[in-house]
């Protein structure tokens, strides 16, 4: 696992935007979901795909022989809800599942008895504070307080000895967010995951992602000499190059697309 105390290991103000051409047909592109592909919602279940991206990831898909996955802090099952491509390859809850081009899924053994006490605790936390959200994801449970960021600096504060009295378990802390997960597991780790098995394998990693959960797979990125992608302008982080938002990341994968399929059709 990638440490992000070392991963995010610079402040660069003015990274530069990637070309069209960072993704070629040799390319494995990896991409979170909110906050890069989906523009954040108070209400997780609330986020809407924009008009014509499933068009677009469908065809860079075809281009790359099905090496593009989703990797996400939400559970699979959400990602398939609201993308409804559950033939992709995807890793939910920062790798604790993960289903590879084949369809196969994998998931990390967790404690039952530690994340039930868990539950307990963090739905006690959400009860004293109103307007928190908690989110079950099956695995691994989060404290939401994007409605209400005035109870941030409390999350701050009790997140992270709620998180001490679990051995099995460790706070990853996000965009208004304070998610208590099992140990050992992040996307970095879900990536190279990906990287070791066919279709992702042998190629160029490409990772787009906007948060703080993102930066062990930028890390993991940049150590296999791909390219990481940070979205919006949070810093400091070890990615290399920036988009400002996720509508800018929907105006670069269209230019994508057209480089990959007009580059395809020149190939016939």
């Amino acid at each position: 696992m990638t440490d992000p105390g070392t991963a995010v290991t610079a402040t660069r103000a003015r990274l530069p935007r990637p070309s069209a051409d960072l993704v070629t047909p040799a390319s494995a592109l990896f991409l979170d979901a909110d906050g890069t592909l989906l523009a954040f919602a108070d209400d997780p279940d609330g986020v809407v795909v924009p008009d014509g991206m499933l068009d677009t990831l469908d065809a860079i898909h075809d281009v790359l022989g099905g090496a593009l996955a989703l990797v996400s802090g939400r559970a699979i099952a959400s990602l398939d809800g609201i993308f409804g491509r559950p033939g992709w390859a995807a890793a939910g809850q920062h790798g604790l599942e993960r289903r590879d081009a084949e369809g196969r899924t994998t998931t990390v053994p967790v404690d039952a008895g530690e994340l039930a006490r868990l539950r307990t605790m963090v739905h006690g936390v959400a009860d004293r504070l109103p307007g928190v959200r908690v989110e079950d994801k099956s695995w691994s449970v989060a404290l939401h307080c994007r409605e209400h960021p005035e109870h941030s600096p409390e999350l701050e504060r009790i997140a992270p000895a709620i998180a001490a009295r679990f051995d099995g378990f460790e706070l990853q802390p996000g965009s208004y967010v304070y998610e208590f997960k099992p140990r050992g597991m992040d996307k970095g780790v879900a990536v190279a995951a990906f990287l070791d098995n066919e279709p992702f394998m042998g190629r160029h990693p490409v990772y787009l992602g906007d948060d703080l959960t993102d930066e062990h797979a930028f890390a993991m990125v940049n150590e296999r000499g791909g390219a990481s992608v940070r979205v919006g302008a949070r810093t400091p982080s070890s990615a290399v190059f920036t988009l400002s938002s996720p509508a800018d990341v929907h105006a670069w994968l269209d230019s994508v697309k057209t480089a990959l399929t007009q580059g395809a059709a020149g190939r016939q």
